[in-house]
């Protein structure tokens, strides 16, 4: 072979690399060996072709170096009228190779070689005729020919390695009438117009598989980030399956509709996120009747100095990680992470960007490699303490903004496809169309990465009722995605719990989900009748409903499908639920027991106390899946305020106070009570109605129908188990007193030799409202007594055998 030096040159020495025209690829020529190569076809200014042919020395089709450097066949065709012959020069150099007459005379080739200290680059030459006349493309530029690119592969999406090393790259665009891959070769950083530093423009012939647009190349060293482009608009966009990213980074506000709105940018990392050594680690997979769950916010909950973490530990996973005994002393066995995802961190957590890597700022390094490494650790950890890892997922909408500066990834890829065209009325926000086959593979490969990847145990899915929208904003009376999810092979393995609070106009509307008896929900009707009933706004017959696992809404699942909270991190916290109730405030149900906001009143302080205290017991007394939220447990405030935003980190100095200790003693209480006593309050199925029966203040039918009745009593009677030891099994008697005044509360007669056991009165003096392993003088009370059931407390009673 003639041989030519290395090229002058990189790829990225040609800014947009478009000197050599456009390449169009044609099938392979007699007279070219163009098997496995990469074969292309120039017009001439002067009405003639040129054929060339590229491929990997070691024939691996241009897709890799493979060490041994590149093979390049340029073939003229139809030689007639160029006596004298031809001679290929290289853009930059002096130095010419002669076409030799190819066999049968009909043409003249000449066959290169190339051993390139780096690839991928173009190949820049021009012809010679005998006169030294130049013949260029028919655009009167140089030929420019790919070297170390090759077609690469539709699958799978984003950026992979195949086996020889090769580097493929995939997206998805069906409107894109071109699309354009570029790699940069240092960190982009600050507000400047960072150009690639090498450009490939995808030729749709051969790097294009029905709506997929790929492309492989040799290598990338020496490039560390990468972007598509699309539609040949110049604005790097953002691969909506990468798993390693970059910073978002802002540059220059623009104004859009009279709001600023700063541009906003994100690259692709070249890196690949290292293998992770998961040794013994297994999903716990505890029963979802089982479940204590634990609402964080990952920054919030240890960004604060008084956790105690250093600086670099501080608000990140590996802060999470160190407070593992923080759960474990509570009686917690699943933590439910507020939304990970990169995300605008104006708006919050539940905008994000991006869907395949943790937000970066939650690692004590910053980078999106530390991020995902630390958030492993961090699962491996709960894992290894019996708690499960629970995200709070954002599928239904995007921060990306409908301006130019603001389209960072799928709306500039293809909008369309991804999201719902016209938006939903009354909508800002950029909603995704997550029904569209595109958009339900990208959701799907999402979740199955962080179960696979990151061993995550579960989902919970926020603006749930954004899910069963269709292609126009409609409702689907049977989402394919919801369906997808529920029978995946993957997915039905974890828990899939549907949340339909939106964060887009912060609402909370509980509607008839579709759930193939898999989804769980979010019970927000639990909230708003408990909230009702403490303030003495709600029938008792709502309480018994919630009490007794809300069959209203999951008559067709159980109980177990039920997650019920009485606060959450949009609203009130729980000490503020008892401290303020302004005019602003009416959604929320709230009471500030007497006096508004931080009182030293010792009354109203005491009614506060009993109230904190009813809400956590009723929260574990009634049947489903009990959530505390972030700071419940140590009286953590926002002022009254219910905005998100306002929402500041743990203190973790108050965790030593009496008031603290006091609460989270407490709550371990209350999750070993339900482990204790997994035959009522863990259940798969609703409790028999004819082991139940209601009771009001003197053993005769409560009033139901009494807006003005606030005092109830329930009476639930332990299923006969031969296998269980007779103080596991008693009888439970539980009174709920919401009244101004206290009520005298007879008590149901008991077998003989039996006696009723008082166990909990959250109107007691600290420790004695509970019984703990500490306090063994609880109250026996015979078994047609009655008891003095205090103004605003809970009561409950188990039924033990005096000999016991």
């Amino acid at each position: 072979m003639a041989s030519l030096p290395a090229p002058p040159t990189p790829l990225g020495s040609c800014p947009r690399g478009r000197g050599g025209g456009r390449v169009v690829a044609r099938p392979r020529r007699a007279g070219l060996a163009c098997a496995a190569r990469s074969c292309y076809r120039f017009r001439t200014d002067d009405d003639g072709v040129v054929d060339v042919a590229v491929s990997g020395e070691d024939g691996d089709g241009g897709g890799g170096g493979g060490g041994g450097g590149y093979a390049v066949s340029v073939e003229v065709p139809g030689t007639r009228g160029r006596e004298g012959g031809l001679v290929l020069r290289a853009s930059g150099s002096g130095e010419g190779v002669p076409l030799a007459p190819a066999a049968g005379g009909a043409s003249l080739s000449a066959e290169l070689s190339f051993d390139p200290p780096r690839a991928p680059f173009y190949l820049s030459f021009l012809l010679t005729d005998a006169s030294g006349a130049e013949i260029r493309t028919h655009r009167k530029t140089s030929f420019r020919v790919p070297v170390g690119v090759g077609p690469g592969s539709p699958a799978p999406l984003g950026m992979s390695i195949s086996g020889d090393g090769a580097v493929n790259f995939a997206v998805y665009s069906k409107n894109a009438n071109a699309v354009s891959l570029y790699l940069y070769a240092a960190a982009v950083g600050g507000s400047g117009g960072d150009e690639p530093a090498l450009e490939i423009d995808l030729d749709p012939y051969i790097h294009r598989t029905g709506n997929v647009w790929h492309v492989s190349l040799a290598s990338v060293d020496g490039y560390v980030s990468y972007a598509f482009c699309c539609g040949g608009i110049r604005r790097p966009l953002l691969d909506p399956y990468a798993k390693v990213i970059g910073d978002f980074v802002s540059g220059n506000s623009v104004y859009d509709e009279g709001v600023t709105a700063p541009s906003m940018r994100c690259f692709a990392s070249l890196a690949i996120a290292p293998s992770y050594n998961w040794g013994r680690d297994r999903h716990p997979r505890l029963p979802l009747e089982k479940l204590v769950v634990y609402r964080a916010n990952v920054a919030l909950f240890t960004k604060d100095r008084s956790s105690g973490l250093p600086d670099d530990a501080a608000g990140t996973f590996t802060g999470l990680s160190a407070k593992v005994e923080h759960f474990r002393s509570l009686g917690v066995n699943a933590i439910l992470l507020e939304p990970v995802f990169p995300f605008h961190q104006v708006k919050g957590p539940y905008f994000p960007y991006h869907f395949f890597s943790p937000m970066n700022l939650y690692s004590s390094k910053g980078l999106s490699v530390s991020a995902i490494k630390s958030m492993k650790d961090m699962v491996r950890v709960m894992h290894r303490n019996g708690i499960e890892v629970l995200l709070e997922v954002v599928f239904t909408h995007t921060a990306e903004g409908e301006s130019e500066c603001q389209t960072i990834s799928m709306r500039g890829i293809d909008n369309s496809s991804y999201y719902i065209a016209n938006g939903i009325a009354g909508c800002k926000a950029s909603i995704l169309n997550c029904n569209h086959p595109v958009t339900q593979k990208l959701i799907l490969d999402s979740l199955r990465h962080w179960v696979l990847d990151f061993h995550v145990d579960g989902f919970c899915f926020i603006n749930a009722p954004f899910l069963v929208r269709g292609p126009g904003g409609e409702y689907l009376s049977r989402p394919p995605l919801l369906e997808a999810i529920a029978f995946d092979p993957v997915l039905s393995m974890t828990k899939i719990i549907a949340d339909p609070w939106s964060p887009l106009d912060i609402s909370n509307v509980q509607f008839p989900f579709p759930h193939w008896k898999r989804w769980a929900e979010v019970n927000t009707r639990f909230s708003i009748d408990v909230r009702k009933f403490l303030k003495r706004e709600a029938l008792i017959s709502d309480l018994a409903t919630r009490l007794c696992g809300s069959g209203d809404l999951f008559s067709t699942r159980g109980p177990a499908f039920s997650f019920n909270h009485v606060s959450r991190n949009s609203g009130l916290s729980l000490v503020d639920l008892v401290s303020f109730s302004n005019d602003d405030l009416l959604s929320e149900s709230s009471w500030n027991c007497g006096e508004e906001g931080p009182s030293e009143n010792s009354a109203v302080l005491q009614t506060r106390l009993r109230q904190i205290r009813n809400f956590l017991f009723i929260l574990f007394v009634s049947l489903g899946v009990p959530v505390l939220n972030m700071g419940d447990e140590c009286g953590h405030s926002a002022a009254g305020s219910v905005s998100y935003k306002d929402r500041g980190p743990l203190n973790w100095r108050g965790m030593k106070t009496t008031f603290v200790k006091e609460v989270t003693g407490f709550i371990s209480f209350l999750t070993a009570l339900r482990s204790r006593r997994g035959d009522i309050f863990q259940r798969r199925e609703f409790l028999k109605l004819e082991n139940i029966h209601w009771y009001g203040s003197d053993l005769c039918e409560p009033g139901w129908d009494d807006p003005t009745s606030n005092f109830l009593c329930m009476h639930i009677n332990a299923e006969v188990d031969e296998m269980a030891a007779d103080s596991v099994r008693g009888d439970l008697y539980i009174c709920f007193n919401a009244n101004e005044e206290s009520v005298s509360a007879a008590l149901p007669a008991l077998a003989e030799g039996s006696v009723w056991l008082r166990l909990v009165d959250t109107s007691l003096a600290f420790p004695g409202f509970f019984a703990t392993e500490s306090n063994p003088k609880v109250q026996q009370v015979p078994g047609l007594s009655s008891y003095h059931v205090e103004a605003h407390t809970c009561v409950l009673f188990e039924s033990k055998s005096a000999l016991a």
